[in-house]
């Protein structure tokens, strides 16, 4: 696996807004947020989180890579679940602190919990009365989290 890539230093605004050299800017934890998308279809699969092993080896593999902010490690999108995410194009925002990353996924699913995406609901935005409730916008699962995870540790923490 090429891992020699290195990312630009960033010098000005132009060169980081206009330039053609990539030079992401990692917030303080060393993360970057990646929106991740259906090539196909343009839907919202999921949001994650890059650290630059998880950049460069999504450039270098093609496969999506993230960072597990819960696990505190390096995850391969579908290494545990086959649900692989094969990158068809990578963008960066303007100023160069967040990813999207356009992918084809082995399987119809992204999200651990057997939603096709990480984003199965939505948010009541004029409640009655009280706290806003969730209306499910999936309505079954594409898969078993119990059959295709077992035992594995659940990846959220509360």
């Amino acid at each position: 696996m090429n891992e020699e890539i290195v990312f630009a230093e960033r010098k000005s605004v132009e060169q980081v807004e206009e330039g053609v050299e990539l030079a992401p800017k990692f917030d303080k934890e060393g993360l970057l947020p990646c929106v991740t998308t259906s090539a196909e279809s343009g839907e919202v699969l999921m949001l994650g989180y890059m650290n630059q092993l998880a950049l460069t080896r999504t450039i270098s593999t093609g496969d999506a890579h993230y960072w597990s902010r819960s696990r505190k490690c390096l995850w391969r999108k579908g290494e545990t679940s086959g649900l692989r995410q094969r990158v068809i194009e990578i963008r960066i925002d303007d100023d160069q602190d967040a990813i999207w990353l356009r992918v084809s996924i082995d399987g119809d699913a992204s999200c651990h919990v057997g939603y096709r995406s990480c984003f199965y609901r939505a948010v009541n935005t004029s409640p009655e009365r009280g706290k806003p409730l969730l209306t499910f916008v999936e309505e079954e699962k594409t898969f078993d989290p119990e059959k295709v995870y077992g035992d594995a540790p659940n990846p959220t923490q509360l």
